[in-house]
């Protein structure tokens, strides 16, 4: 299950995207329509800054805007910055492995070549539901 912070991220994220490019937004506006509490919304923003996918200006007509297209951010990304690991299993993440501690032998467990697959998968389908995506299957729907 998505964070509310990761949810939040997703909505912000759409929010932006629908704005002129390179067009800064103001966290209360965001936040307003969004029904996002500011405070939160403040740090979740400042992460995705951090990641490179939103800029800020700052003084007046300042705001975050969308610094990547909304063709290059994809689920996968903006999960694993809020919620951490896809995986299911420690031993099948990419960049948070550990190894199980109950595991005889990995090449073998039959448990992990199942969640791998899982794991997979779902990272596959996050990274192509980009935030173009997300954009497009809204249009269609309203």
């Amino acid at each position: 299950m998505l964070s509310k912070k990761t949810k939040y991220a997703i909505n912000a994220l759409v929010y932006l995207s629908k704005k002129p490019p390179k067009q800064p937004i103001l966290i209360s506006e965001i936040a307003e329509h969004e029904n996002i509490p500011q405070k939160f919304l403040e740090a979740i923003l400042l992460d995705l800054k951090k990641a490179g996918i939103l800029a800020s200006k700052k003084g007046k007509g300042g705001g975050y805007f969308l610094l990547k297209s909304t063709d290059d951010v994809n689920m996968a990304d903006v999960m694993r910055l809020f919620d951490g690991p896809i995986a299911l299993l420690p031993c099948v993440t990419h960049k948070y492995y550990q190894k199980c501690d109950e595991c005889v032998d990995e090449e073998t467990c039959g448990i992990r070549s199942v969640f791998l697959e899982v794991r997979n998968q779902t990272v596959d389908l996050l990274k192509k539901a980009t935030l173009a995506e997300i954009i497009k299957r809204g249009i269609l729907i309203h």
